[in-house]
């Protein structure tokens, strides 16, 4: 299917995609701040700017959303069919960029949990947060 969009209406939507503060962070967020949980935002000392920091338990999380950060096997990380190569260039340096991320936060002592956008969705969000808190629970 070609794209419908002109190359500034494609710039325009493209440019209005946040990196922070987005609809799975925010949920993630909520949800940990309900059970108690304290918790820093994009601490810019730490490799990646983690989106959540909880100091405490000396965890990062990272909330990633599957077309930006290329989850394997993930119906939302489609290469679009226009500009193919640009993007299949930039996701995957996304991804590298992301490994290289989580072994320097691990190899400074920080437990490193990656949710990822499709995880958030509304079959599989109780899980998946219950997950992330039970992990979380096993450090204290």
């Amino acid at each position: 299917m070609a794209d419908n969009r002109t190359a500034a209406q494609r710039s325009y939507n493209m440019s209005r995609i946040r990196s922070t503060n987005t609809k799975p962070e925010l949920q993630v967020r909520r949800f940990l701040f309900s059970n108690g949980i304290r918790y820093r935002l994009h601490s810019k000392k730490l490799p990646g700017k983690p989106d959540i920091v909880i100091n405490k338990l000396r965890t990062v999380v990272f909330v990633h959303g599957c077309f930006w950060h290329g989850h394997k096997n993930c119906k939302f990380t489609k290469i679009p069919k226009t500009n193919t190569k640009f993007w299949s260039n930039k996701i995957h340096a996304n991804s590298e960029r992301d490994i290289r991320n989580e072994r320097a936060l691990k190899k400074l002592g920080w437990r490193v949990f990656i949710i990822w956008e499709c995880e958030l969705l509304q079959k599989k969000v109780e899980k998946t947060l219950e997950r992330l808190l039970n992990n979380l629970s096993s450090k204290n």
